[in-house]
């Protein structure tokens, strides 16, 4: 980029402000997450222009005003902010990157935002072509889960310029409650990865305590009142413990998205020299649920393969 295009994407970034009724946003991926996420900035008065693989996913939107696109171009062809969260860093570079992606779309000035869990690397690579276009991308992965997305209290981690996070702010607040920017572009990744890391080992904690409260005979319920609140506790013993005991296993983060997360730590670690055995033992404890058929099931759902291996069924227990 030259210095004069540069200069010019400056002052556009000054001039860059986000509001409902005139900002025009599209979104990509109207999934688990991305229904809910998107149906929070419809209400805030933002018009928008979704795209979905299956269409039928996007009709709820679609019926409350949401205009459709046939393409992630589409999409961005009408729109100034594009947001997307899909499943995996292929279906990423698709729909920012490809032939009829968001970025083929755009017009210097558009801002494009991957809230999908997915490559640091790729999160850079978006940047780059995008700025080569004078066009923002940001990336913004977010921890919450379903209950998260439905009631707008998502954790959400931004990488990009500080300028047009900024300028994004009416959009974060719609979909979440915790709203930090890490960094430059990639930061955002990254920082998903550390709380990915840290979710791996710890659903394996919540989901042997709770074997463990079973075959000693207690209650589970009253077992969650008592350490739930106390050093023990944490959002997933909190908010899936309860699914678990009520063998609830659908699906707030799909297994198989949290292998391909793990995936990603464990090679950005191997890349940094990092050993993390734990996060091995979890990535390997995950395979085994998806082998057993439950990769479309929540990531609680790891209580069904541990309990296996101690010879229960779970699900028809007395």
């Amino acid at each position: 980029m030259s210095k004069s295009e540069t200069e010019k994407q400056g002052n556009d970034m000054a001039a860059l402000k986000i509001e409902a009724g005139k900002t025009r946003l599209g979104w990509i991926g109207t999934g688990v997450m991305g229904s809910s996420m998107c149906g929070h900035l419809m209400s805030k008065g933002f018009s928008m222009t979704v795209y979905n693989r299956s269409k039928d996913k996007a009709q709820k939107l679609l019926d409350q005003g949401a205009k459709w696109a046939d393409t992630p171009k589409g999409v961005a062809e009408n729109s100034d902010v594009v947001f997307a969260i899909v499943g995996f860093p292929k279906d990423v570079r698709e729909v920012f990157l490809g032939k009829d992606g968001a970025l083929a779309g755009s017009k210097a000035g558009t801002v494009l935002v991957d809230m999908t869990t997915s490559e640091p690397s790729l999160a850079v690579e978006i940047a780059e072509a995008a700025k080569a276009k004078q066009v923002y991308a940001v990336d913004a992965p977010v921890s919450g889960g379903d209950i998260g997305a439905k009631e707008a209290r998502l954790s959400i981690m931004i990488g990009g310029d500080k300028e047009v996070v900024d300028a994004l702010q009416p959009c974060w607040e719609a979909m979440g409650k915790t709203i930090v920017h890490q960094g430059p572009a990639g930061a955002g990744q990254h920082t998903k990865m550390v709380n990915q890391i840290l979710i791996s080992t710890m659903m394996i904690g919540v989901c042997e305590a709770l074997l463990y409260g079973y075959k000693a005979g207690l209650d589970l319920d009253t077992v969650l009142k008592s350490v739930s609140t106390g050093a023990a506790g944490s959002w997933s013993l909190s908010n899936l413990g309860p699914r678990m005991i009520n063998n609830n296993f659908d699906p707030g983060f799909f297994v198989e998205h949290f292998i391909k997360d793990m995936g990603i730590a464990l090679a950005e670690s191997r890349k940094m020299g990092l050993s993390l055995p734990g996060l091995a033992l979890g990535e390997q404890l995950y395979q085994s649920v998806k082998a057993k058929g439950w990769g479309r099931n929540g990531t609680h759902a790891l209580l069904l393969a541990l309990s296996e291996m101690s010879g229960l069924d779970w699900r028809n227990r007395k």
